[in-house]
């Protein structure tokens, strides 16, 4: 079974999902991806992966990833946070990440971390 990724970045951190997905494109590829509205976007846009779309952060996208979590539908998050800007949907973020500890799916919150997660997905693959 391909492996289910969520690929969600605050705004600071959208580049830095850009090199990180070009870095891991092969993978990704063969991988189902989600993504929040505007980091989807870009995914598609600039590295022609092929990534379902939910609604931006702001907007519920993180709430409809969490949504599909608690389904069984993802396998692992990829959110690279920004911890240095406050974020309005906060409560959706932590909710998110809840979801994650309760239902024992990894979530890389940083670059680092991202690439252990990554590069070990790939092993398995």
């Amino acid at each position: 079974m391909k492996p289910r990724i969520a690929l969600i970045a605050h705004d600071k951190k959208k580049d830095d999902m850009i090199a990180l997905a070009f870095e891991y494109r092969d993978f990704l590829a063969g991988c189902t991806l989600t993504a929040t509205g505007t980091t989807g976007g870009r995914l598609i846009n600039e590295l022609g992966l092929e990534v379902t779309r939910m609604h931006s952060g702001p907007l519920g996208g993180d709430l409809q990833i969490g949504a599909h979590l608690v389904n069984g539908e993802i396998d692992c998050v990829i959110f690279l946070r920004d911890p240095m800007t406050p974020q309005p949907h906060e409560p959706d973020i932590n909710a998110l990440v809840r979801a994650c500890d309760v239902h024992n799916i990894p979530c890389a919150t940083n670059v680092s971390s991202a690439r252990l997660v990554l590069t070990r997905l790939s092993e398995m693959s």
